[in-house]
């Protein structure tokens, strides 16, 4: 084990390991990233702003997944009901349209709202938008704050 989190700690494997690990923990596998980050930022320091952004963008991209996915659950369910469907039970998310999509980064809720935003047919490019900048908010809060409270290097 200890050699496995060595190399997955290594620059040029880091980095696509935080990618895979945000980038399929933004879809509705219950998974979290952060650990991820907060290792490879941890054993090394020097790529805490690419870390940052490499998870920024697998979380945003998967984040797009999901919304695809309740894009095409909603063109399914309107063909098998044969009319489309009524989505005025959320019509409070519609309110807030693709702003809405702040809200992504909040755990348990916010990898499910980003399929309701496809669902909804919010459109698709501002919902990417206000998911990268979600996102992005909580990987330099969260990283900033574990630095904080837990500094000094790592040692196996």
């Amino acid at each position: 084990m200890h050699q496995l989190l060595q190399w997955l700690a290594l620059p040029q494997f880091g980095l696509g390991t935080v990618f895979v690990v945000s980038f399929v923990s933004a879809t509705l596998l219950p998974m979290g990233s952060e650990p991820a980050v907060f290792g490879l930022i941890k054993l090394n320091p020097d790529l805490y702003w690419p870390a940052i952004a490499v998870a920024t963008l697998g979380n945003t991209l998967g984040g797009g997944v999901s919304w695809w996915m309740g894009l095409g659950a909603h063109k399914v369910v309107d063909k098998a009901r044969g009319h489309h469907t009524d989505a005025r039970a959320l019509a409070w998310l519609e309110r807030f349209g693709a702003k809405a999509c702040l809200l992504s980064w909040l755990p348990v809720v916010g990898d499910p709202l980003c399929a309701v935003a496809g669902w909804l047919k919010l459109p698709f490019w501002p919902c990417m938008a206000y998911m990268a900048m979600g996102k992005f908010l909580r990987y330099l809060v969260m990283t900033s704050v574990l630095l904080h409270f837990m500094p000094g290097h790592l040692d196996f």
